[in-house]
């Protein structure tokens, strides 16, 4: 894959909590553990990106400087954005701390729509699973 086509794959839902950058950063980083890229596959530009995305340039690239920061991509000029080969993340206590404000807000969430904790901690499993593969 040389390209990631963003439209399809990658959106930004304005009236989520979870600021655009922080969505967009966590998609590409979902896609990333999932295998859908390949050490030194080109992402988009910051300006491309967020032009499919209908966000400011800034936004993406603040995702795309977490991204690098965790060791996932490399930015360089001339060069684009490029998958960087990698091995198993570290991670760092905000990710910690962001999953599980986020897994805490999904759990409430299936609670209400009255998923029992067995069905909540199999799909939870399943999930895990399925992009780990």
């Amino acid at each position: 894959m040389d390209n990631l086509q963003p439209a399809p794959i990658l959106h930004v839902d304005l009236d989520d909590p979870v600021p655009a950058y922080r969505q967009i950063a966590n998609q590409i980083r979902a896609l990333l553990v999932a295998g859908s890229f390949r050490p030194d596959d080109r992402l988009p530009t910051v300006r491309q990106l967020a032009m499919d995305l209908g966000v400011h340039h800034n936004t993406v690239a603040e995702a795309y400087r977490i991204l690098a920061g965790e060791g996932w991509i490399e930015s360089r000029r001339r060069h684009g954005v490029t998958v960087l080969r990698r091995s198993a993340p570290r991670a760092t206590e905000e990710s910690r701390l962001a999953f599980s404000s986020r897994l805490r807000e999904l759990v409430a969430e299936a609670v209400a729509n009255g998923l029992s904790l067995e069905e909540i901690a199999g799909e939870l499993g399943a999930q895990a699973r399925r992009i780990t593969e």
